[in-house]
Parts: structure tokens; C-alpha cells; sequence
């Protein structure tokens, strides 16, 4: 049987191999069979799933980012108050979080719902409804993120995106802190206006 993966927006894809033009083997997943399907995950790679529903195969690297510290970072996301809206990924020593990008469809259809004095029509089928809709339709933006900065110490520092001139980039909000306390003051500040009075 091909390695099949189905991703959070409920796509199915295919393991395939192909050839570079060295002729080394390429694998990549595909909506359809292409190539050669393959029947097992090559050893040494990993299937990756990335927060937008990329699907692709990685080579395995060693983990920098401890299990304790990854709880933390969802811990805290999940005290904020629009937690959904914020999931995070590890890749090698950083931990970014990405934010909901365009308006959220229930709050959209129930402000929509009040506005025009139906709020009955939101049901907890609506609801379950949009809620689907959204994991499936929904893409998030990177807007922070925790770079491991001394292993030893297990200090980080951290960096939000910045939205000002004709170029989004990275800028620095904070320096060789744990992660517990980077965690714990700028987390909260997402989806407010506090998170761009930080430089």
C-alpha cells in the first residue's frame, strides 16, 4: 500500500519518489500518484505537516527544543483568550507562533447574526459547521517566535514581526531570557495593540 497522508484540511496526498537532475532520488508528496509511490517512509526522513497543511517529508534533525519548554509555550497559549487562534511549530531551535490571518467566520456570522436581529440563527450546528470550515479554509501568518540562543543555560530571546514600511521582517523584542518568562509577558500581548509597542 502507497504512504498516504491526510492533512487538517482533509486532503489526501501520496508519497512519491522521483530523480534530480543529479540523479539523486527526490521525494515529495502529491495529490495524485506520481512518480513512484512509495509503500514505506524512507529511513532517516520524517512526514511534516506544517501549520497551513503543507505536507512534506524532512530528513529527521536532532530536537534543540525541549518537551518541557514546548509545554509551556502551550500552556500559555492556551490561556489566551483567542487561543485558537495562535498555533505554534518547532523547527530546529525556534518556536514560532503564527496568528489567524483574515477575519475568524463565526465571530464574522455571529456579529452578522446580532447586526441584523437574528441571533437565533447561530445554532450549535452553525457553530460545529463553521468551526470546520474554518480548520479547513483558515491560514496563519508567523508573528513570533523564541530562538534558542544558549543551550547550556537554556536562555532565548525573542522576535515579533514588524509590519512598518514596504518590507515585513523580524525584529528583536527581548534578549537571553528562559522561556518561562518570555512566555508568561509576551504571549498575552497577542492581538493587541501592546504586541507593537515591543522593540
Amino acid at each position: 500500500m502507497p504512504v498516504t497522508y491526510t492533512n487538517r484540511k482533509s486532503r489526501k496526498y501520496y508519497l512519491c519518489q522521483g530523480v534530480t537532475k543529479s540523479g539523486k532520488p527526490r521525494y515529495y508528496f502529491s495529490r495524485e500518484q506520481k512518480g513512484r509511490p512509495l509503500e514505506e517512509v524512507p529511513e532517516g526522513f520524517e512526514i511534516r505537516e506544517s501549520v497551513n497543511g503543507i505536507v512534506s517529508l524532512s530528513k529527521i534533525r536532532p530536537k534543540f527544543i525541549l518537551d518541557r519548554e514546548i509545554e509551556i509555550i502551550k500552556s500559555e497559549i492556551a490561556k489566551h483568550p483567542h487561543a485558537k487562534k495562535y498555533p505554534f511549530d518547532i523547527k530546529s531551535k525556534k518556536i514560532v507562533i503564527y496568528e489567524q490571518a483574515g477575519p475568524d467566520l463565526l465571530e464574522a456570522a455571529t456579529m452578522l447574526a446580532k447586526e441584523f436581529g437574528f441571533p437565533g440563527v447561530i445554532t450549535d450546528d452553525v457553530v460545529r459547521t463553521l468551526e470546520k470550515d474554518c480548520d479547513i479554509h483558515t491560514d496563519y501568518t508567523p508573528i513570533m517566535k523564541f530562538i534558542l540562543s544558549d543551550q547550556i543555560k537554556r536562555l532565548f530571546r525573542a522576535q515579533r514581526m514588524c509590519y512598518l514600511g514596504n518590507i515585513d521582517d523580524w525584529i528583536d523584542i527581548e534578549f537571553d531570557k528562559s522561556i518561562d518568562e518570555l512566555a508568561s509577558t509576551l504571549i498575552p500581548t497577542l492581538g493587541t495593540d501592546d504586541l507593537f509597542e515591543l522593540f
